[in-house]
């Protein structure tokens, strides 16, 4: 049984996700917070599996909720999944860095919702096509980007194909597309990819791509 913690200022839209994860057998709800000081202070005492945090509330935001999650002493069995409007949120990127493990959308379907709790809770990156696209544009504008050289050094490690995988999978290929790109087993890209992440000390997928843009891995525009 996965344990899940709801964090949204919204009453109605935690009401909402309580209806569809209640319905679903492999998932409880063990704890939900209106803000995210309560939220930490919940979580200090209660074992939570996934929190589905919202990044816009008032006082503290979920970026810094967050952060404030991850400095707790048992924060690494706690995976994050962000709740966002990626076309309208502009804190994507602060978010991976402050620890989150997977976005979904807000207008995910309730199939897409729970398989993303299922799989994050599995220890696998919760990003659907969709979601790694807007990622992609979200944090990949030239102005916007700031390199950092310890991340480019990073990648240095990573042998040629595991970094034609990565420069894939920030163009936004899934596994299966790019095991037809290149002529390899989906099996092997992902454990190409799990190598890379390995390597550039990336949790997921997710962090993988924004890692990778900060070393200077520009998405293809074609």
């Amino acid at each position: 049984m996965v344990r899940v913690m709801l964090v949204d200022d919204q009453e109605m839209l935690r009401a909402g996700l309580r209806v569809i994860l209640n319905a679903h057998q492999d998932i409880e709800i063990v704890a939900e917070a209106g803000d995210g000081i309560s939220a930490v202070k919940i979580l200090s005492n209660t074992r939570v599996d996934v929190v589905l945090m919202d990044l816009n509330m008032p006082g503290i935001d979920g970026v810094e909720t967050t952060r404030r999650i991850r400095q707790l002493p048992a924060s690494e069995d706690i995976r994050i999944l962000v709740l966002t409007t990626f076309d309208a949120d502009d804190n994507v990127l602060a978010a991976l860095k402050a620890g989150a493990d997977g976005f979904l959308g807000k207008g995910a379907s309730p199939s897409e919702l729970t398989e993303g709790i299922l799989r994050s809770a599995a220890g696998e990156h919760a990003l659907s096509e969709r979601a790694l696209h807007a990622l992609v544009d979200n944090v990949s504008d030239p102005k916007a980007v700031v390199l950092d050289s310890d991340k480019a050094a990073l990648f240095k490690q990573l042998t040629p194909r595991e970094l034609e995988i990565v420069q894939l999978i920030v163009d936004g290929l899934s596994n299966l597309q790019i095991s037809r790109k290149i002529f390899i087993s989906p099996f092997t890209v992902k454990t190409h990819a799990n190598r890379a992440m390995m390597k550039v000390d990336a949790r997921d997928r997710a962090q993988l791509v924004s890692f990778a843009i900060q070393a200077g891995m520009m998405p293809d525009s074609d």
